[in-house]
């Protein structure tokens, strides 16, 4: 059976795990697609940025989308795209079309 967790240290441990997901998707695997990381698991570094400005808003603070992202790259969106990102084939764009739009598009229907 799973321990109690008190709030705060749920929220400190969900934030480091955070904070884990991000180093290896930006350091460690910066080679793994964000084409590819939608097609596979319906989100990608992307959506986690969106999350991350979403959850901003849902406290009052405004933060916009080039603003998350650029906290979320640790440089400007445009910037890491240039260093890491690579062409799609038209099989992958594809997929991505289905995915986004069942992850994304439809799931913000709900």
């Amino acid at each position: 059976m799973a321990r109690e967790i008190d709030d705060a240290t749920r929220t400190e441990l969900e934030a480091a795990a955070f904070r884990a997901l991000r180093q290896h998707l930006m350091e460690a695997r910066p080679e793994v697609q964000n084409i590819d990381l939608m097609n596979l698991a319906g989100f990608c570094r992307n959506c986690l940025s969106r999350w991350y400005q979403e959850a901003a808003e849902a406290r009052g603070l405004d933060l916009s989308k080039d603003e998350a992202r650029e906290i979320f790259y640790g440089m400007p969106y445009e910037d890491w795209r240039a260093q890491n990102q690579t062409e799609a084939d038209a099989a992958k764009k594809a997929a991505f079309e289905t995915a986004f739009r069942e992850n994304v598009t439809e799931r913000g229907k709900r």
